[in-house]
């Protein structure tokens, strides 16, 4: 019997091996929190080899595909929120689709509702797992995540288009504020555009200027 107990032992654990994941802590603004990153002597003690604050560990190292600190990674950690939900990666990398660094997609854009980003969505500081709530639990860090249903792997694209990304909530399409056109020649000839619709902001052309009611 005594010889089928490390069989049975290495049977219950063989799924968790076989994952390849770890458990890296909390992204979470308490400090107090021992899984929080934000605690150094807790999940953010740069001595541990899998903290994302040890900068030779390979989550925190500024030249491993799986660190949170290599603006070139594209195998950096996982976030998931209390309820489980994938938050998108703790990754430094702004043209990966899923980090948290990159303002055109949906878990980095600061109106998206999914982003830590956004203050008035799952970034909201007052969120019980707000990663910027100072009191709060934060979300999980899970480094060398083999789960399939989110996109592990990641091809550049040569081109990044303006943000305009609908979201479901309703906040309808972001566009950028520095989008618009703007007057090269406000001073100038009749065919100018003021980007307002009117010939001349300054009203030179002798017509009615109707952006200050001449």
């Amino acid at each position: 019997m005594r010889s089928l107990l490390p069989v049975l032992l290495a049977l219950l654990l063989l799924p968790f091996a076989a994952s390849g994941e770890d458990d890296l802590g909390n992204l979470s603004a308490n400090p107090y929190d021992p899984d929080s990153v934000s605690n150094p002597y807790g999940a953010g003690n740069p001595h541990d080899p899998n903290s994302v604050t040890n900068p030779y560990g390979p989550y925190g190292s500024p030249y491993s595909n799986q660190s949170a600190n290599n603006p070139y990674a594209t195998d950096a950690p996982k976030l998931y929120d209390s309820q489980g939900n994938y938050r998108g990666k703790l990754s430094s990398n702004p043209h990966d689709p899923d980090s948290v660094s990159n303002p055109y997609c949906r878990y980095g854009n600061p109106y998206s509702p999914e982003s830590l980003n956004n203050p008035y969505g799952a970034g909201n500081p007052y969120r019980p797992d707000s990663p910027n709530n100072p009191y709060g639990s934060g979300w999980d860090i899970v480094g060398g995540d083999n789960n399939e249903s989110e996109p592990d792997s990641y091809t550049p694209p040569l081109t990044y288009p303006a943000p305009s990304t609908d979201y479901d909530s309703g906040l309808g399409s972001y566009q950028s504020p520095y989008s618009g056109g703007y007057e090269s020649d406000i001073y100038g000839s009749e065919d100018a555009d003021d980007g307002y619709g009117y010939e001349d902001a300054y009203g030179d052309t002798g017509t009615s200027d109707g952006a200050w009611d001449w």
